[in-house]
């Protein structure tokens, strides 16, 4: 479909406008008053090309690219092991958990008549899978032992067309 700038907008295109003339206030382009006198009359545009007269002396920002790998807003730290050999928050809460529900079992023991002792049944297997992945985190730092990862995030894959204008629109 070829581009009128007589097609009359939708709240979809004054809400991407609305977004756009955020970003260029953020980036310094516009000041507070152009930004509120653009978006007023982003919302009272009636057509597109009312919206692209807003644009137009605006560089084209394309909202829906991902972000470049290089630039993280939280860059990641060195890993490094957990404090107190691999004793974390996980381990503590993994720990409180068993620990609780062992104890419940024992109370109901208690309560039961004492006999046979077969809270162990409960506390010895878990007990014994938690020490083994404690201790097994202790000796190797906490790493994942994933292959291909430099710093434990996935890669990040650029959309095919990243860098051009969205189709069926004007450049700006």
């Amino acid at each position: 479909m070829a581009y009128d700038p007589n097609i009359r907008a939708s709240d979809a295109d004054r809400d991407r406008t609305a977004s756009l003339l955020r970003e260029h206030l953020a980036a310094g382009r516009l000041s507070p008053e152009e930004f509120t006198e653009r978006l007023d009359r982003a919302f009272a545009a009636k057509t597109v090309g009312e919206i692209d007269g807003l644009l137009k002396d605006l560089p084209g920002i394309d909202l829906y690219r991902l972000p470049d790998a290089a630039l993280t807003r939280h860059p990641r730290q060195e890993s490094s092991p957990p404090p107190h050999g691999g004793h974390n928050r996980a381990w503590r809460a993994a720990w409180g958990a068993w620990f609780t529900v062992v104890l419940i079992c024992f109370v109901v023991w208690g309560i039961a008549g004492r006999g046979y002792v077969w809270p162990l049944w409960v506390a010895g297997p878990w007990g014994a899978a938690l020490a083994g992945g404690w201790f097994t985190a202790s000796a190797f730092g906490g790493r994942s032992g994933r292959r291909g990862l430099t710093d434990g995030r996935p890669e990040q894959r650029r959309l095919p067309g990243g860098d051009e204008d969205l189709p069926g629109r004007p450049g700006r």
